[in-house]
């Protein structure tokens, strides 16, 4: 499963030597939230993966944006320790839709591992089920012996994504996947600079779920991002190079893995994202 898995499939290989659970759970607001969560219960056998501690490198002032991403060795040394192999199935979770358990998929996937799939409706569907959840940690994983592998996505830094955007050929198309009040300027609780990245359209990750906190059916996904795309100037989104970007890097990877599950070309991350981008005063923001 490369994309999604439903909670019934996850209770059927819930005990599966050949699958490996995360829990992503965290809160920007309080970074030892979700850890905190965690002990208290979680789907038996899940691991915590930690945004700010395994999901991302440490912040460098005046440099980096608020989540940068990790350095891909770092990143293998860690898959290692969860003992996870080429064929193990990856699955991860949170408890906010989504965000921070696509941040876990898309860096698996940066390093070349197919077999890694969000759970669909989180943890939140999981307790409705009434399925187990429990305090008890893991056993100790076995080091493997995992080995970078040709990624499957696609990242760009600032530089080439300016210059690309000066140069009208190149196609790209910028996706913003934070709420409209931050993308014009309105409002914006965790960075210094409100606005958005000239020429980017709006559009935000949390409108990829209906009302229950599942994604949207694959055709509805679909017909959501051609419109965005097609309904802009320029060449459609199948046609041209689609860049996710969102506050820090995070929830940009949940509309990249609603556009791979609708069968859309997978876009490039801009990993960085506006927290890094208005680090430059000579990068051009907008306001509107």
């Amino acid at each position: 499963m490369q994309t999604l898995v439903s909670v019934n499939d996850l209770l059927l290989n819930l005990e599966s030597s050949d699958w490996a659970l995360f829990d992503c759970r965290f809160s920007l607001a309080n970074s030892e939230a979700g850890l905190k969560s965690y002990h208290l219960d979680h789907i038996p056998n899940a691991r915590y993966a930690d945004l700010n501690n395994d999901l991302s490198a440490p912040v460098v002032t005046g440099k980096t944006g608020r989540h940068p991403l990790p350095d891909m060795d770092r990143w293998i040394e860690k898959v290692r320790s969860w003992g996870v192999e080429p064929t193990t199935q990856v699955v991860a979770y949170d408890a906010s839709g989504g965000p921070f358990a696509a941040r876990l998929w898309w860096l698996f996937r940066w390093s070349g591992h197919e077999r890694v799939a969000v759970l669909d409706g989180g943890l939140g569907a999981w307790m409705n089920r009434k399925y187990p959840v429990s305090p008890d940690l893991p056993d100790p994983a076995t080091e493997s012996n995992y080995e970078l592998r040709p990624s499957l996505t696609r990242m760009i830094e600032a530089p080439d994504l300016l210059q690309a955007l000066e140069d009208k050929s190149k196609g790209i198309r910028l996706l913003d996947a934070r709420e409209a009040a931050r993308f014009r300027g309105e409002e914006e609780p965790l960075d210094a600079v409100a606005g958005h990245i000239p020429g980017a359209l709006c559009v935000p990750f949390g409108e990829n779920l209906d009302r229950n906190g599942f994604f949207l059916k694959v055709e509805q996904l679909k017909e959501r991002f051609d419109g965005h795309l097609t309904n802009a100037d320029g060449p459609s989104g199948n046609d041209q190079n689609v860049v996710c970007y969102c506050g820090s890097g995070v929830t940009a990877a949940h509309n990249i893995l609603a556009m791979v599950h609708a069968g859309l070309p997978e876009p490039i991350l801009y990993g960085g994202s506006w927290s890094e981008w208005i680090l430059d005063p000579q990068r051009p923001i907008e306001t509107r």
